[in-house]
């Protein structure tokens, strides 16, 4: 028998409508899986930041090192470029990115650096010459050169390094974490050279 004749009887009609089900019920667990995958699945946000000249990529909870060293050179920038005009602003700009466990220490400090630089009118720039991102510790590194200078004194200038960790919460970058010296940046590196230097001098 043909199958298109198979087809016109009942027990042809009866087979088709089991495997149409068949089908339909596959099809219905493919889409709950394709569904469930996709609502899982972290968003991803490809962003090509001004100052950038690549792309950088942004997910709710990570992001690659180009952004945070974009991040980065803006927060030491904003904090290294400071007046007596400025300076209230610098704690206003700062404040939405800072995490709890560090908000009041850094305000804090801030507002006795504020006070400081308006009551000697001094006037601090910074210039960057190298950002560096360390992945063991997800420390981004901005090193260069402050130069302060007062109303009647010559300018000073030193090396600077802002340390930052910054993560990434709902897509928007968190201050972790800041430590600013007049030093070279602290890599791990670094650090444990200064740990043998330590150990080789001691008698």
């Amino acid at each position: 028998m043909k199958l298109s004749d198979f087809l016109r009887t009942w027990e042809g009609h009866e087979t088709e409508n089991r495997f149409s089900r068949v089908i339909i019920i596959g099809l219905l667990v493919i889409c709950v899986i394709t569904s469930l995958a996709a609502w899982r699945t972290e968003r991803s946000i490809i962003l090509v930041p001004p100052t950038l000249a690549t792309e950088v990529e942004v997910t709710r909870s990570s992001a690659s090192s180009e952004f945070k060293e974009s991040w980065g050179l803006y927060m030491a920038e904003l904090l290294g470029n400071t007046t007596p005009a400025n300076a209230d602003f610098l704690k206003v700009a700062i404040e939405p990115l800072l995490a709890p466990d560090i908000y009041r220490s850094v305000l804090d400090a801030m507002t006795d650096q504020i006070k400081a630089i308006k009551m000697d009118r001094v006037a601090i720039s910074f210039t960057p010459r190298h950002v560096d991102y360390e992945a063991e510790t997800n420390k981004v590194f901005v090193s260069g050169e402050l130069k302060s200078q007062g109303p009647s004194s010559k300018p000073d200038i030193k090396p600077r390094t802002y340390e930052f960790i910054i993560a990434i919460k709902n897509y928007r970058p968190r201050l972790e974490f800041i430590d600013v010296y007049p030093d070279s940046p602290r890599t791990l590196d670094r650090l444990k050279a200064m740990k043998s230097q330590t150990r080789e001098a001691q008698p």
